[in-house]
């Protein structure tokens, strides 16, 4: 078991994170690009090699984003059609995300067996989400997973803010 928690840099250009250990040792760097189409993150690890991006599809009719993790596409985000409230579904190869995904409190499983826990901490200072990672072997997939719904997030509260 292993905890990393994903701290967003408050004051920054483009949107950066840092992913660090309870000793704040740093595993990974995510780099958002900026004022660039499309949209993408790339996710570094402490040797600055890059381990998975993403990307948000620009021409679709609802937001979709994707997630490749050492250059094959592993997950897909999508927006579905709904009146009321935002629904969004994640496809990955046998992973499920139970729980409130949209306030970060969620639980990630692989053929139904629980690989991470993600809460997001209230009181810090930038959005920060700590990570339990019960099955280290994922962890790549896990973190890109936490930083892509992130990102869904913010695109979804900057489109509400643009249309009020």
């Amino acid at each position: 078991m292993k905890k990393l928690y994903i701290k967003q840099k408050v004051f920054s250009i483009g949107e950066k994170f840092t992913v660090v250990d309870e000793d704040q040792r740093l595993h990974y760097s995510v780099k958002g690009s900026f004022m660039k189409i499309p949209k993408t993150f790339s996710v570094e690890n402490e040797q600055g090699k890059e381990v998975s991006r993403i990307t948000k599809k620009t021409i679709s009719l609802l937001p979709k984003f994707f997630v490749e993790i050492n250059g094959k596409e592993a997950i897909e985000i999508s927006k579905q059609l709904s009146f009321f409230k935002a629904k969004y579904s994640i496809s990955a190869e046998d992973v499920t995300v139970d729980g409130n995904w949209w306030d970060m409190d969620f639980d990630v499983a692989r053929k139904g067996r629980k690989i991470a826990e993600i809460n997001k901490r209230w009181i810090s200072w930038g959005d920060t989400y700590e990570i339990t990672i019960l099955d280290e072997a994922l962890e790549e997939l896990i973190i890109s997973l936490v930083i892509a719904i992130d990102c869904v997030k913010e695109d979804e509260a900057a489109a509400s803010s643009a249309s009020s």
